[in-house]
């Protein structure tokens, strides 16, 4: 019973992969596909192959070991990881087929806290004795702060680009900046890979510790990272085009520089998260970088009515993906 669980959860893990996949393909080639720099075919295949590039070179993984202790061992069982899992592909679809850019991340930590808060209450111990609050607060931090540090070095990313090419020849200028766009948008990928690969690393990871295949404090077995960067790669090369075109051209409208400080200053933001082992959203850093980038030309040319629907589809990702989580718990437990 225990096994054929566990095989139901790794397959669901890497399915929730898959959809992170194409769900948050818009983050790394919305801009390079809105500039015309490349098809949309090319901008996957860009973007999948420097996702899986990641796995070659992270080796630290310290984001998995972040989101593996959100939620304390002992109220972990393989139906809590089932039930978060099944919650966070039902959001991550329902999100995709309606075109909103929610973080995949914020989703599947939800999930889990949620069933994990579930599992707590039915066990008779208070809510939020289930969570580890140090992990959970600084996640939540990261809905704001993540965004907020995209948009500053994007904004001053641009800001020192229009100053240091203020003089050159505008259809020249235009020219070099597509071919950085290739450099920045790949450099997205591969940020994107090392940070959101690694949530369903933590994942996979405690749900062998609760079907005690491997101890609490061993060390996380080759096959999960291969399987992971895998899974996402494919889920980016199937796309996400209605996301893509919110990313790409109803925020602010975006030209081959704006693409190129956009991106760059998404990829140094998860460089930066990922160093420290935060796992941030994707979709909130980039959606900051484009606003920053918007906000150099002036504040209305950021469209703000969608940029604030984008707010309130973060703002409810954890706690819906936490309800039916929960709920979710509650119907398979007996199974």
């Amino acid at each position: 019973m225990v096994t054929t669980l566990l095989v139901a959860v790794v397959a669901l893990a890497l399915i929730f992969d898959y959809t992170n996949g194409f769900h948050d393909a818009a983050n790394s080639i919305a801009t390079i596909v809105s500039t015309k720099v490349l098809t949309p075919f090319q901008a996957v295949l860009l973007a999948a192959v420097f996702n899986f590039a990641a796995y070659f070179f992270i080796k630290d993984h310290k984001v998995a070991n972040t989101v593996a202790k959100t939620v304390h061992e002992e109220f972990i069982t393989l139906h809590v990881v089932l039930a978060g899992l099944i919650a966070a592909i039902t959001w991550n679809l329902t999100t995709w087929w309606f075109g909103i850019p929610s973080s995949s991340s914020h989703t599947l930590i939800g999930g889990f806290a949620g069933a994990g808060i579930t599992n707590a209450l039915l066990m008779g111990q208070h809510a939020f004795a289930a969570i580890n609050s140090d992990y959970i607060f600084k996640i939540i931090a990261y809905i704001v702060l993540a965004p907020f540090i995209g948009l500053i070095i994007a904004y001053v990313i641009t800001i020192l680009i229009l100053h240091i090419c203020k003089r050159a020849k505008p259809a020249v200028a235009e020219r070099w900046f597509k071919r950085l766009q290739l450099v920045s948008a790949a450099a997205l990928s591969f940020a994107h890979g090392t940070n959101d690969a690694q949530k369903v690393m933590g994942i996979l990871y405690v749900s062998l510790v609760a079907a005690k295949v491997i101890a609490s404090d061993a060390a996380m077995p080759d096959w999960i990272p291969l399987a992971c960067y895998s899974a996402i790669s494919l889920g980016t090369m199937s796309g996400g085009w209605k996301i893509v075109k919110t990313m790409g051209s109803k925020i602010t409208k975006i030209t081959p520089l704006e693409g190129v400080a956009a991106e760059t200053a998404g990829a140094v933001t998860l460089f930066i998260t990922e160093h420290f082992a935060i796992p941030v959203s994707t979709t909130h850093t980039i959606t900051g970088s484009i606003i920053g980038v918007g906000l150099t030309k002036r504040v209305s040319a950021v469209r703000w009515g969608v940029t604030i629907n984008l707010v309130w589809a973060w703002i409810i990702t954890i706690p819906i993906s936490a309800l039916i989580a929960g709920l979710v718990f509650m119907l398979v437990r007996h199974w």
